[in-house]
């Protein structure tokens, strides 16, 4: 394990593995950590291929659990995690590279399509957050588990400006994937594999809309983590669609 300074944010990163790159983002909404891999993930991606690729996960900036800390931008949320992420990849020398999300990292993802299309290779999209138009657990759920824990930690920080970020993220233009617009993916050219999961969070149906939009993508059976029995068989496409894509 390592850390990252830029700045005043410092990131806690992991590297497992050796060959092209692929970048692991870990689920667990604004509690995204390396943990997540090993506890709640339906597979650890970084044991699955690190014996084929050079994994690299970090944990978010400021997750309460993790070790990654900085600024908590409220004007523009979604675009400083994207820093953190092209920052890490900066350091470690690695231009291109292929990158699977968990769950949060969905909208990740499709911000790093946006601003360094040139740099993702191809993508994972796995159990996806996204909008649901009865309910906002994303914002809901923060509210009321991240957002404590982290005032707890940062006395520099109120409820009130979790509350400011979080609605910039979730609810100010709460539409699709959260973190970009329709024409974002539509015009993604990099092959994706969308992985779609049917919970409050993790809504089917946009995550069904951006495989359909996107147009290199692919789907996965579904559902397909509903049993321990199924997920080996996901696993195994993950396996083979990085291959497929995986420069030579």
């Amino acid at each position: 394990m390592a850390f990252y300074e830029k700045g005043n944010v410092r990131i806690h990163y992991q590297e497992a593995g050796s060959g092209f790159p692929l970048f692991v983002i870990p689920g667990g909404g604004q509690n995204s950590t390396i943990g997540f891999m090993s506890d709640r993930a339906p597979f650890n991606a970084t044991e699955e291929f690190k014996d084929e690729y050079r994994c690299i996960t970090a944990d978010l900036r400021n997750a309460p659990s993790g070790q990654s800390s900085g600024p908590l931008e409220i004007d523009r949320p979604w675009d400083s995690y994207a820093d953190d992420h092209l920052a890490l990849m900066d350091h470690l020398g690695i231009r291109r590279f292929m990158v699977i999300g968990y769950c949060i990292g969905g909208p990740f993802i499709w911000k790093l399509v946006q601003r360094a299309p040139e740099r993702i290779v191809a993508a994972v999209v796995s159990q996806p957050v996204g909008f649901r138009k009865e309910s906002n657990p994303m914002y809901d759920n923060s509210m009321q588990t991240w957002g404590p824990a982290l005032v707890k930690q940062r006395p520099d920080l109120t409820m009130d400006m979790i509350d400011n970020f979080l609605t910039r993220m979730y609810v100010t233009n709460a539409d699709f994937v959260f973190s970009v617009p329709r024409d974002v993916v539509q015009g993604c050219q990099a092959p994706v594999l969308v992985m779609p999961d049917e919970t409050p969070s993790h809504p089917y149906e946009p995550a069904i809309e951006s495989a359909m939009l996107a147009p290199k993508s692919e789907l996965t059976f579904f559902p397909w983590k509903d049993t321990k029995e199924k997920i080996p068989l996901a696993v195994r496409h993950v396996r083979t669609f990085l291959k497929a894509n995986r420069p030579a």
